[in-house]
This record gives C-alpha cells, structure tokens and sequence, in this order.
C-alpha cells in the first residue's frame, strides 16, 4: 500500500509525491513501524492546527498594524512576510525543490508564483496592496492541508485495521517445548498453541481443544465463531475463549493473513479511470494555465489606449487571481481520496477490492454469472430425504453410512455426517468393494449391503423406485431386495436467494449460472433462486465460452462480472470484465485471479459492492463538476475584472476543502 505523504499534498501534479511513493516498497510492514508512522501523522496535524491558529492571529496583528499605523508600503512587507513565512515556508520550499528537479508545474508553484506576485504587486505604480490577500491564501492552503491530511488518515485507518491483523508471534510445539518464533518461521505440520486473546497465526486444522473466534477483520462478521477438533482456523481471526493447539496447513507466505495484506497493499497501485484521467489532466492543464496567466498579465495591457505602464497593474492582478482560481488541487486531490475512501469502507464489510479501477467496473455492473457449488451452494453435500422400504428411516441411514466408511467421496461424507454413530457403533464391516461407476458394496454384520445408483440395483435385480425429488439418488439394497433410496442434495446458501433479489434491487438485469452439474439439479437452484438464464453440465472451457457470449451481447449495456470460488473458475475469472472470488473457501487460484474477493462467501456481499462503488463514483462526480463550476464562474469574473483575491482563494483552497470533506463521505 503506497503510503499518501501528510506534509504536503498529494496532489498527483506534485513531484514530492510522486518522490514519496518511490521511496517505498509494497513489502509487507512492520506493525510497529505502522504505529509509529500513526502517531506522527497525529503530531503532524497538531503541529499544523498550532500552525494556523498563530498564523491567524499573527495575520491579524499585520491587519492592525496596517490600518493604525502610518507604515511605508516596504515595513507594512516586512511586517506581512512573518506570518506569510511562517505559514508558507513549506509551500515555497516544496516549489523550489520542485524547479530543481525539472517538475516546475505543480501546485506549490502556482501557489509560489501567485502570492508572491500579490506581495510586490503594491509597489507598481498606481496599484493597491494586496499583503492580507497573499498571506490568507498560503493560510487557507494550510486548512486545506489539514482537511485533507485528516481525511487520508481515516482513510488509511479504515485499511489499515486490516494489516494490523498480521500476527507478531507463533507459539510452536518443538521437543516437548513451547517456543515463541516468527509466524514465518514456522512449517507446515507444526502444532502452534494460540491463548485466548491472541490472533491465529498461520492456517490451520484445530488439533485439541475448543473456543470462539473473533473473524471481524477477516469477514466483517461480528458474531464470534465456535470452532472445535478439525474444524479449520484462518490466520488473523483472533481467539477469544479457549486455548487451542492448531496444526498448520500452510506456511505463513500462502496463509490467509498473508494473501489479504499483500491485496491490500496494492490495492491502491490500480488507478481508477477517473484517477488516470486526472492525473494525466493535472500534467497537461498546470502549464497551460501559467501559460495562459502570463497571456492575460502582458498581452491586454499592450493593447489597451492607456499604455502598457499604466495598464499593467491591473492585469497583472487579474493574472494572479486567474493562478490562484486555476490551481487544480480540488480535483487531484480529493478524486483519489474519494476511491481511496471507498476502498476502505467496502474492506471494512469484507470486500477486498483490488484496485479503484475496479470500482468503476462494479459501478456499471450490469450482468452477474455465478458458479453454483461453493458459490451459490454451501459445496458441502447433505441428506436432503430418506425414503426406506421394509426397514425404517434410521436403519437405512445405518447400513449405506457402514458402507461408506472408507469413502472419500462427498457422497460417503454425507452419508457418515447423517449417522454420526457409525464410527462408535460397533458394527463388523468387512468384504468392502467398489464396483466401477455402480457404487459400493460390502458386508455389514453378515447382511450384504449395495449402495449405489439405479444401474448397480439393475444389475443386481432389485428394480429401484422412482425419486421425484432433485438431488443426487443414492438406493440401498440388503440381500439383493430394494430397500429404500436416500437424496443428497448440495446446500443452497442462506443468503442466496436474498442476492439476486439484492442486486435486481440495484438494477443488475441479468443473472446466469453456470455449472458442472446435472441439467435437473441446475434447474432446481436456478429456479429456486430466481435466475435469468442457467446452464448446466459445463466444463471449464464451456464456461470461459459462455461468458465470452455474453460479454459480446452485453457489450453495450454495462459491465460482466464472474463469481466463482474453485480452482477450475481461474480462467472465466480472468476473462471477466470483473473476477469476484469467495475467500474463506476459495481456491488460491481463483482468489489471486479474482479482482474483487468477498471475505465471508456470502453472494449478497456483492450488491453492497456495488452500492458503495456506485456511491463513490457518485461522490467523485459531484466534487469534479463542483470544482470546475465554482473555478469557471470566478475565471470569468477574474478575467472582466469583477473577481477579487478572496473569490479565488475560495475558488481554490475553499473549493478544495468542500470537496475534501464531501470525500469523506466514502469511507462511510
């Protein structure tokens, strides 16, 4: 994450800026080098609130001094330039620095070249002073920066409670001792014991014990969550009950922890289009104003019938007028504050946007795919019915659960999940088999049992019932007679269906899923759900062919985006107009493909992405159009000789802070 400098302004027409952010790597970031930057961006703004308010009050004695006392117009400069100094030395030496290294068009200079013309304005024959004028407009550009300085921090605050869940210390079990390492010094397969209060330091199975866990940096979730022996733990929750003993499952570099601060860390390297847009604009407008400020002070007086003597005053006033209104710091600054706000406020729901051009895309969403299982659906199978025949419903549950003892098949999980006494039960199983694409067979208790599909009961004569219900059908038979089916079905997601309710809410028109799945169980979901178009029985190719369909039908009406969450979704996350990835259950593969991952899995997340991108643009817009408006009106005025000295200082720094405060509205 490029750190934003907090003693001048960011403004992308700034070369210290520019200097800054080179000073700094993306590497990850000592926590207590985090700390320690913090409290100085509060000494900072301390140090610069103290600043202006003896400014002021300097300013204000100039002021009395100049009305009360007969002062040359030279002392009446030299009592001036104190306050003016004080309050703009940073200013002028950011302007100097600036010519020196080859970058003279930025908006320290304009501020330079403005008040220092305003301070030698009053000795051109037949002008009036403009000392107060000159000091008020470095003073405003110091509020300016202290409004701006401030909002940045909330800004950074509101991303930076990410990073600071990077865990300093791992408790890891080594030849019967615990020793206190590094997160990264410890390999997977390491027992690290982790204390109530203490954040999770690498990704793991929980080996022994249990306790609640505090997942709000990772998820915006605010309910703790109960974990228990083989439940998985993702690095950065933090432990609030029990002492746990946890097995890694990852190394440290490809944890969770990990993989989210490098996403926020350059989340802010994507420039939005609005940003690069203004970027390029400052480069480009900055010299074609001072070029255009030395037109208007030299070039009206030699055409006016007093003369160029009597004549240049006064366009050399407008001229300065003219600088200070054009300053385009309103627009450079607070349209990157707007996204960068924006990216805050969604990563504080447990939306990682990868970059602002990114809030663009969400912004004109129009279209949303989804994958069906682990997306839509839990991914986890579960038994939906059980439907026996000479035995009852627990007996049946029983047997097929004996059966799949030693599958790792979903389905065998499933079935051991519905009977979680068969590992305690007792019962003999022996002779187990599997029969190629029939099932399992096996002997349980001396009866032998077959579980399998309709064409494993063909073949052994028992002519299996018919399932109205959709779902994978998984039929029993005991001694070769029929003995009931059992329907295991792919959990919907709570807030599935809320989704898609959510984002036509939003007007996102149309809704597709895709899927690997059988054409029954896809019309089910798709139906269930409320979807525009499905299709079923896809492969990762097909997927990736499907969605270039729709991009070239959609082109016209807005933005694509993609949501998945498995390893084979990679490729049709790339070729998305945007990838959005599922991060809790999420392969890598598809979260580092992805440029929007939602922390917690749950689909209704991304309508709220998109209310927050389409609130920031909305905020962006209004301070670009505010900015210009106020600056053409004082412009025009300046340039028929109505504007004054104090519509520009409002044009520029008073504009500035409006748009500024009017950014921070983002972060909410």
């Amino acid at each position: 994450m490029a750190p934003i400098p907090h003693n001048h302004h960011s403004c992308s027409c700034c070369h210290s800026h520019e200097k800054h952010e080179q000073a700094h790597s993306h590497g990850h970031h000592d926590p207590h080098e985090h700390s320690h930057s913090h409290e100085h961006e509060e000494g900072s703004l301390r140090g610069r609130i103290v600043l202006i308010i003896v400014t002021a009050l300097l300013l204000g004695v100039a002021v009395y001094v100049e009305k009360h006392l007969q002062m040359a117009t030279w002392q009446l400069l030299l009592v001036y330039l104190v306050p003016y100094l004080l309050v703009g030395h940073e200013t002028l030496g950011e302007a100097a620095e600036g010519i020196a290294h080859g970058d003279v068009f930025n908006e320290d200079f304009l501020m330079t070249v403005a008040t220092l013309g305003a301070l030698t304005i009053g000795f051109l024959p037949g002008a009036e002073t403009e000392f107060p004028e000159a000091v008020f407009v470095m003073l405003f550009f110091q509020v300016g920066e202290l409004f701006e300085g401030y909002a940045e921090g909330r800004s950074r605050d509101s991303i930076a409670h990410l990073v600071n869940i990077r865990p300093d210390v791992a408790h890891v079990e080594r030849e019967g001792q615990t020793l206190d390492v590094s997160p990264e010094a410890v390999s997977v397969g390491e027992v690290v014991v982790i204390r109530p209060g203490e954040k999770v330091p690498l990704d793991g199975v929980v080996e022994e014990g249990t306790s609640a866990l505090n997942t709000v940096a990772l998820t915006g979730e605010s309910l703790p969550r109960e974990v228990v022996e083989q439940d998985e733990v993702l690095s950065g929750c933090i432990n609030l009950s029990g002492v746990i003993r946890v097995r890694t499952t990852k190394a440290f570099g490809e944890s969770t922890v990990s993989r989210i601060i490098a996403l926020v860390e350059s989340a802010d390297e994507s420039k939005s289009r609005s940003e690069s847009f203004i970027t390029r604009f400052a480069r480009i407008y900055t010299p074609i104003v001072v070029c255009a400020a030395l037109i208007l002070a030299f070039i009206p007086p030699l055409l006016t019938e007093a003369g160029f003597a009597a004549s240049f005053a006064t366009w050399l006033h407008r001229s300065l007028i003219f600088l200070v209104v054009s300053c385009p710091c309103a627009l450079v600054i607070s349209v990157p504050l707007t996204f960068f706000g924006g990216l805050g406020g969604a990563s504080r729901h447990g939306i990682l946007v990868k970059g602002s051009n990114f809030m663009d895309v969400l912004a004109r969403l129009d279209t949303v795919v989804f994958d069906k299982t682990g997306t839509l659906t839990r991914g986890v199978f579960a038994v939906e019915a059980v439907h026996p025949d000479h035995f009852n419903e627990r007996e049946l549950l029983h047997l097929a659960a004996h059966v799949e003892h030693y599958s790792t098949h979903p389905i065998g999980a499933a079935l051991r999940a519905a009977f979680p006494e068969e590992s305690t039960d007792g019962c003999r199983v022996e002779h187990v088999e599997e029969v190629a694409g029939r099932g399992i067979r096996a002997i349980v208790e001396g009866r032998q049992v077959c579980v399998g599909n309709a064409r494993m009961m063909t073949d052994l004569g028992a002519m299996p019932h018919e399932c109205h219900l959709v779902g994978t059908v998984i039929h029993v038979a005991v001694d070769g007679v029929y003995a009931g089916h059992i329907v295991i079905t792919d959990q919907v997601k709570t807030d599935s269906r809320e989704a898609i309710a959510l984002l036509k809410k939003e007007g996102v028109h149309h809704t597709v899923m895709l899927t690997g799945d059988r054409e029954a169980v896809a019309a089910h979901v798709a139906q269930e759900l409320g979807l525009d178009e499905y299709h079923a029985e896809l492969m990762p190719a097909d997927k990736v062919t499907h969605v270039e369909r729709l991009l070239r039908e959609e082109a016209a009406t807005g933005s694509l985006a993609f949501v998945g969450d498995g390893i084979n979704d990679a490729p049709v996350l790339k070729r998305a107009d945007l990838g959005i990835a599922m991060g809790a259950l999420g392969s890598d593969a598809a979260i580092d493909a992805a440029d929007v991952v939602l922390m917690d899995d749950n689909p209704s997340k991304i309508a709220l992405a998109v209310r927050i991108a389409r609130r920031t643009i909305r905020i962006a817009r209004q301070n670009v159009w505010f900015a210009i408006g106020v600056k053409v009106a004082v412009l025009l005025l300046a340039t028929v000789g109505i504007g004054t000295m104090w519509m520009a200082v409002f044009a520029d720094v008073g504009v500035t802070v409006l748009a500024v405060l009017n950014a921070m509205r983002a972060l909410r």
